[in-house]
């Protein structure tokens, strides 16, 4: 593997009486696509720019290796930045722009040769090799700036918040390029952004923050599917939060034959008790007040929240078939507000006690799959209970 593990050791940073970062402390895998996700003022860039030796920190360190590099200035470790700004040489041509980092080392004019045109093809702009910034988009000056980031051949490579200043259109393609580059040289590659979809697309884990903390790190799919707190559930899609209290739990087979336990909460915005959030959820999200296999000694009354995808919800006109399954919510309610998109719509429904909940209903096929729900229809929502899960504590 060409690329550095990359160890976040307890690291603190304080502006004045502002907590930048509080204890930070996790591990990035060497050849990683690994990437700091959160708002704006969470944190993450000031981590980016530990990492790069741009800032330093109070307390902790960073490892390259086992080696640690906040002695180090940003030029003597194994890493290289790409900025938002790009930061290229304006009365440079492509080639002198990628070529610079090389001439600096007072390589053989040949050897620069060789090596510029093998990164410029890596980003695919060789037929812009000989031109000004000026004449370029600001894709591919992004491209120019990732192929002078790697053409010293680092370790590691940082990006903050790279297509940030790029169109919609611009951005999703050159996000399948980085992941392409990535996938071709192989180094670890750390990537700052406050866009969940582009965190989603490429990353092989994603660590989430906000207000200094990390609150969660695990796969796009871990992540998305069971969040571990309401700020990640918010903050990644769409979701629905419920208020809840633990009311009893029980031993339960799941769907795919799995022996586990099921929540029973009691969810005033539901206006009934109802079966809720099974083990999936235990192993990240419960280990704070509760895991899974201490929910017999879980205290009744205990306050939670749980979280349900609009995605998992199904929406009927009429009432849907259990088939007998004890794990399956059922509620009635008003369409206040369906959005139709192209690839699905989007129902708002007013439940019984007045709480809203959002629907997403996929379009399959051109005739959809059953009648057309319309503004103001009476309609069913339903969902199983191994797709709720409980997020956190809402007491703490």
């Amino acid at each position: 593997m060409k690329g550095s593990q990359v160890t976040i050791d307890h690291v603190s940073k304080h502006f004045g009486d502002f907590v930048a970062l509080d204890d930070i402390n996790f591990v990035i895998k060497p050849g990683e696509f690994f990437s700091l996700l959160g708002p704006s003022g969470c944190g993450k860039t000031t981590l980016l720019r530990i990492i790069a030796g741009f800032e330093f920190p109070d307390d902790g360190v960073v490892l390259f290796d086992d080696k640690n590099v906040i002695p180090l200035s940003p030029d003597k470790r194994p890493s290289n930045t790409v900025f938002q700004t790009y930061a290229l040489f304006p009365h440079m041509s492509v080639y002198d722009n990628v070529a610079f980092p090389l001439r600096l080392k007072k390589l053989p004019k040949d050897e620069i040769d060789k090596k510029v045109r093998e990164y410029v093809h890596l980003v695919q702009l060789d037929q812009h090799i000989h031109k000004k910034p000026n004449q370029l988009s600001g894709g591919q000056k992004q491209r120019v700036a990732i192929a002078r980031a790697l053409i010293n051949e680092p370790k590691v490579l940082l990006l903050d918040e790279p297509l940030s200043a790029l169109d919609a259109k611009l951005r999703a393609n050159l996000l399948i390029d980085l992941d392409r580059i990535h996938d071709q040289i192989g180094i670890t590659f750390i990537y700052v952004t406050h866009d969940q979809s582009e965190a989603l697309s490429v990353s092989d884990r994603i660590a989430v923050m906000n207000q200094g903390h990390v609150l969660q790190i695990g796969t796009p799919f871990e992540i998305y599917e069971s969040p571990a707190t309401q700020f990640v559930a918010q903050f990644i899609g769409e979701t629905n939060l419920f208020d809840a209290e633990v009311v009893d739990c029980v031993p339960h087979k799941s769907i795919k034959g799995e022996d586990e336990f099921m929540a029973t909460l009691s969810v005033p915005e539901l206006g009934k008790q109802a079966p809720l959030a099974t083990d999936t959820a235990a192993e990240t999200a419960l280990d704070r007040y509760m895991q899974v296999t201490d929910y017999e000694k879980t205290d009744r009354g205990q306050k939670v929240a749980f979280t349900i995808r609009p995605e998992k919800i199904r929406i009927t006109l009429e009432p849907p078939s259990t088939g007998g399954r004890t794990d399956i919510n059922v509620f009635s309610g008003i369409v206040e507000e369906p959005i139709y998109s192209g690839f699905q719509s989007k129902f708002y429904v007013r439940l019984e006690t007045g709480k809203i909940i959002k629907v997403f209903k996929q379009h399959t096929d051109y005739m959809d799959d059953g009648p057309v729900i319309q503004w103001k229809d009476k309609v069913y929502v339903s969902w199983s209970a191994e797709d709720a899960y409980i997020v956190e504590d809402i007491e703490k």
